[in-house]
């Protein structure tokens, strides 16, 4: 290695990353509340004291819900940060930039969480090589230190860099991609960009899309003791779940090789279901919400008329006569994947194989990403960072301290190696 590879490599701090990490998951930054506010500006001061140049600014919401390509929301919010950092001096604009959002979706039944806090950061099997618990751990805060751990290494071993190097902390990835949608819209960029999200050793440099739905199925109230008076939405929204699952495999027929045997990229859900309001009445509304997935380089707008046509095909006299209502609120993810060929890939190969020792495998994700607003914004972007998404969004959440010092090292050498030691 360069001299200023090895002295990046030694100045990481491993106990102030993981007593970081902790003290991040302790901050119940749930999308939109206002602890997410207060992590962006601990951020914020976290990369001040790393040496950057911060810009801090509050979201125009209104003026952002209503330009065109908006991304869509789910959370109810008062306020929102973003947050940029650049690495002093350099030429043009950043070779490289590294984001994680810094919000978390809500824990779901406290009971679920094994009798421990989900914000408690409990941490088993000690450091460096336990497992921290939490909500967040995984889905993204261990990728979001990893960033600033290598903004700080960069400094405490005291690098100058001939390019810059950025570091991008969003608000709102869980409900839509508002924060990042916010942070290009501001102009910040790069040639190019690692989003620091769980990927499990591997490289993921696609991801599907997800488009969330609202279904309204109508029915026709009577007394329940006079059922057959009526018509109950709960049974006339069966023949609609039956086609929605249809066309699931339908889409899933012929799966890319790069999901690596995954037989089932683009499933959609029903995650909520409502209906009825009273016990001895027949219920005449059912609403039902949940995601479409969006396969690699498809128009959302082709998803859409897709799952309206095969809700709207339903053979059934009821629901010819009362046709389900569609709706897409909420968050709308397109797919995205980093360009054919493109170098970042070979060059986070190399950081990894490296460090590790172990080349990673090239994957893709079936779930949306910020991934797809910055590959539309023209930055060349792939996902690389510590976690198992299989434990995303759970009540075990957690993440192997070891995957986020590993993590942390590989991206350090790919920022002094993209950025130019001076």
């Amino acid at each position: 290695m360069h001299d200023a590879e090895a002295r990046v490599l030694n100045a990481i701090d491993e106990t102030w990353t993981v007593n970081l990490l902790a003290e991040t998951v302790r901050v119940p930054s749930v999308t939109g509340t206002d602890a997410e506010s207060d992590l962006q500006h601990r951020m914020a001061r976290l990369l001040t004291e790393a040496g950057m140049d911060v810009d801090v600014w509050k979201l125009d919401l209104g003026d952002l819900t209503a330009r065109p390509g908006f991304p869509g929301a789910e959370a109810p919010r008062a306020e929102g940060y973003g947050v940029v950092a650049v690495t002093p001096g350099g030429e043009g604009p950043p070779a490289l930039a590294l984001q994680g959002h810094v919000d978390v979706v809500p824990t779901g039944d406290l009971a679920k969480w094994a009798g421990s806090d989900p914000f408690a950061a409990r941490i088993t099997g000690g450091t460096p090589h336990g497992v921290l618990h939490g909500r967040g751990a995984c889905d993204m805060k261990a990728g979001l230190v990893a960033n600033l751990a290598v903004a700080r290494a960069i400094k405490q071993a005291g690098i100058e860099l001939a390019r810059p190097l950025a570091v991008h902390c969003v608000i709102s990835e869980e409900d839509g991609g508002l924060g990042a949608f916010a942070t290009l819209d501001r102009g910040h960029t790069a040639e190019a960009a690692v989003i620091s999200e769980p990927t499990s050793g591997a490289i993921i440099t696609a991801n599907a899309g997800a488009l969330t739905f609202r279904l309204e199925i109508a029915g026709r109230a009577a007394h329940g003791a006079t059922r057959y008076e009526g018509v109950n939405a709960i049974e006339a929204f069966w023949p609609v779940f039956q086609a929605i699952r249809r066309l699931e495999a339908e889409r899933n027929r012929d799966v890319p090789e790069l999901f690596a045997g995954n037989a089932m990229p683009y499933p959609i859900e029903i995650g909520t279901v409502h209906a009825g309001d009273w016990a001895s009445t027949v219920p005449d509304l059912l609403v039902a919400e949940g995601r479409l997935g969006v396969r690699l380089d498809e128009d959302p707008a082709a998803a859409r008329a897709a799952f309206e046509e095969a809700v709207a095909d339903v053979a059934d006299p009821w629901l010819r006569a009362n046709p389900p209502v569609v709706t897409w609120p909420g968050g709308q993810f397109a797919s995205g994947r980093l360009p054919a060929g493109h170098e970042l890939l070979d060059q986070v190969g190399r950081a990894v194989e490296d460090t590790t020792g172990a080349r990673p495998a090239q994957t893709a994700a079936p779930y949306g990403s910020d991934l797809r607003l910055y590959a539309a914004g023209g930055i060349p972007t792939l996902h690389y960072g510590p976690g198992d998404v299989r434990f995303a969004h759970a009540p075990r959440e957690q993440v192997e301290l070891k995957e986020l010092l590993d993590v942390t090292r590989a991206l350090a050498l790919l920022a002094v190696r993209r950025c130019a030691a001076l």
